[in-house]
């Protein structure tokens, strides 16, 4: 049996106030934001496929609680694919993947799935559940890391040459909204965002995911 290829994955992290869209009455939004990174780094060290998690941001707070179980990189400011491609370039692996930070429901072995196929492709992408954005990218390619980021990046990824990665649910489920919040709750979330949440949303902040501390 050959050896099983493990990946660095790039998770790169807005510092500030949080998505303005993601307003939770009785939550502030930057504690919030910092919950559904958490729980989405955290999935991420659980995965079988990940030999190594780089977390690339201006938070302070949040690159000071996760020293020394991640790589930290300062985010350089100039928007997310420039935060992917800074993060990439400090990986140890040629097999580099980029993770969004806002999968608070993210089942580390949906993440494998998806990693686990990607090693067929050159390039791979995983697409949000409404189908017009990304949550995963994946590169076998040296250089530069290639993204495309932002508002209808998974049909501009395609047409790149990435290839759909499909059939890993929790992996589509990224939050922007309140309306997509409930939805990863009703899923099954990370422990941070569940207990953060426990208090406003008793029934649907508590089921936790299979994620880890």
């Amino acid at each position: 049996m050959s050896e099983q290829i493990t990946w660095s994955v790039v998770i790169p992290v807005r510092g500030g106030a949080g998505k303005t869209r993601l307003e939770v009455p009785g939550v502030d939004r930057a504690p919030l934001a910092r919950a559904i990174a958490r729980d989405t780094i955290a999935a991420a060290r659980a995965c079988d496929r990940v030999a190594e998690v780089i977390v690339v941001t201006g938070d302070a707070e949040l690159a000071r609680d996760l020293s020394g179980s991640v790589t930290i990189v300062t985010d350089p400011g100039r928007g997310l694919n420039a935060a992917v491609a800074a993060g990439a370039d400090r990986a140890r692996s040629a097999f580099r993947a980029a993770l969004l930070g806002d999968l608070p429901a993210l089942d580390p072995r949906d993440l494998s799935r998806a990693l686990e196929a990607a090693t067929g492709h050159e390039r791979g992408v995983v697409a949000d559940t409404e189908g017009t954005g990304t949550t995963l990218l994946t590169s076998r390619r040296q250089g530069r890391f290639d993204s495309a980021f932002g508002d209808g990046s998974f049909a501009r990824h395609v047409a790149r040459g990435h290839v759909s990665l499909t059939g890993v649910e929790t992996l589509h489920r990224d939050v922007d909204t309140v309306d997509q919040l409930r939805d990863a709750a009703r899923r099954g979330m990370g422990a941070h965002t569940s207990a953060l949440l426990a208090r406003v949303w008793p029934r649907e902040g508590q089921g936790a995911s299979s994620s880890v501390a």
